[in-house]
């Protein structure tokens, strides 16, 4: 089984948040994950933005998952 070795995102654009600062806007585009060959980078997503990618991504530690929201887990807000 593969193990998700690092998280690939890049800047797609900016926002203001509600103090007026400018903030950058992220988006995961694809991950390193490590096989039983070596590392191998998966791209999920082409990112779009104004005036095109310059083709820099960040590669960052994954985030933990959510448990909580896995499937194997009942989901006991059904009423049946």
């Amino acid at each position: 089984m593969s193990k998700v070795m690092k998280e690939v995102s890049c800047i797609v654009g900016e926002y203001r948040n509600s103090e007026g600062q400018t903030k950058k806007r992220y988006q995961r585009i694809g991950s390193v994950i490590e096989t039983k060959n070596g590392p191998m980078l998966k791209i999920d997503v082409i990112p779009l933005r104004e005036g095109g990618w310059d083709g820099w991504a960040f590669m960052n530690d994954p985030k933990p998952q959510d448990r909580s929201r896995q499937a194997d887990q009942p989901d006991e807000d059904i009423p049946f």
